[in-house]
């Protein structure tokens, strides 16, 4: 398969073997990809992770030892919430290897990041993206370092570190975390393993959707609730249904509801005052800290996605974070405080809205509760 960078505000193309990670203009890449060809007879149904879908990812055809990295991730149930509600649906993305939905970008990043004969990778993360790329690339004989803001549980720590991965534990913001790892970078001390800035996370993420689709028959929810802070699974999402769009096998992309924390929530307010990028606001503090990002780097490319399927941005009141959860765990999910904070802001929106919500709506368990307490 042919694949090139292509810069999101220039439109420069590169070749990933470069090992480059952003323009030289400044701006971030999406991937030039050949048309896709991909049908249900395609799906490796004897796979039971999500290379199942190996043939609408990034990777030369006889490019195969993604099959020592998989650790089983994707395929996770899609379920009801509860039995009085049968269309309030809920896929539990945290049943993973590494207990989080980031798995599915990391192990297709690092197997990629394979592919291309790369020793080293680095990533700055709030915790669970850290997590996934030091598990994978540990599996993968890659060395990694990982940039962590002071703020990060201490048992997200003690798990990536466990995976052999050295831990930079930064003072300041995310923001700042992220400045850190970028310098290491620059300075060429190893291959931005970023979910922010690395293309290759998002055909991770992207198998999100295939996954609705086979596992629904080809019946698409009315919409799709989202927790968003760099929009690491939004965008894949969104990629993954629009392939599935142009490829004939759906009728209809579902909207997209994005979830923002109340205290921290730059990409809503651009969204509704009605901008086409995104400013950097002041993060006030907020439970649901794994979408606590002040500065993303993607808002332009969310707001694009969220406006494209007639979706919406809405928030999680904060002093509802910690009674969801509970209610989460009644249920039989025991989630992180982020999660919860995207279930928070649903139920404020489905209470308003509930009327013009008549189908099938999907939300994601994206981590386990036990990667916080």
């Amino acid at each position: 398969m042919c694949i090139n960078y292509i810069c999101t505000e220039c439109g420069k193309k590169y070749d990933p073997k470069t090992l480059v990670f952003r323009c030289d203009c400044g701006g971030l890449f999406n991937l030039e990809k050949p048309d896709l060809k991909f049908s249900n007879e395609d799906i490796l149904n004897n796979e039971w992770s999500l290379f199942r879908y190996i043939k609408t990812l990034p990777f030369n055809n006889d490019f195969d030892l993604w099959k020592d990295i998989t650790m089983g991730e994707g395929l996770t149930p899609i379920v009801p919430l509860e039995k009085k509600n049968p269309n309030l649906l809920v896929k539990v993305d945290y049943s993973m290897p590494t207990l989080s939905f980031k798995d599915r970008g990391a192990a297709v990043l690092i197997a990629k990041a394979k592919e291309l004969g790369v020793n080293k990778v680095i990533q700055d993360s709030s915790g669970n993206a850290g997590t996934s790329i030091a598990a994978y690339a540990s599996r993968a004989g890659i060395e990694c370092d990982i940039y962590v803001p002071e703020g990060t549980s201490s048992k997200k720590i003690k798990q990536i570190s466990s995976h052999g991965a050295n831990v930079h534990i930064v003072k300041g913001t995310r923001e700042d975390t992220a400045s850190a790892a970028l310098n290491a970078v620059e300075n060429g001390e190893g291959f931005y393993a970023s979910h922010v800035y690395n293309p290759f996370f998002y055909e991770g993420t992207k198998t999100y959707a295939y996954e609705i689709y086979e596992q629904l028959g080809g019946e698409m929810p009315q919409a799709v609730v989202i927790p968003v802070g760099n929009g690491t699974l939004l965008l894949g999402c969104y990629y993954g249904f629009k392939e599935l769009f142009n490829l004939g096998l759906i009728e209809k992309i579902p909207k997209i509801i994005a979830v923002q924390a109340e205290d921290c929530a730059p990409i809503y307010k651009a969204f509704n005052e009605g901008k086409q990028s995104v400013n950097e606001v002041t993060n006030a503090g907020t439970l649901a800290e794994g979408i606590a990002i002040a500065k993303p780097m993607r808002g332009k490319q969310i707001l694009e996605a969220v406006r494209a399927t007639k979706g919406e941005i809405i928030t999680a009141p904060e002093n509802k974070i910690i009674e969801t959860r509970k209610y989460l765990a009644e249920k039989g999910f025991y989630v992180e405080p982020t999660t919860a904070a995207t279930f928070a802001g649903f139920f404020n929106y489905y209470n308003e809205n509930n009327h013009k919500l008549t189908g099938k709506i999907l939300l994601p368990l994206c981590g386990a509760g036990l990667k916080k307490d």
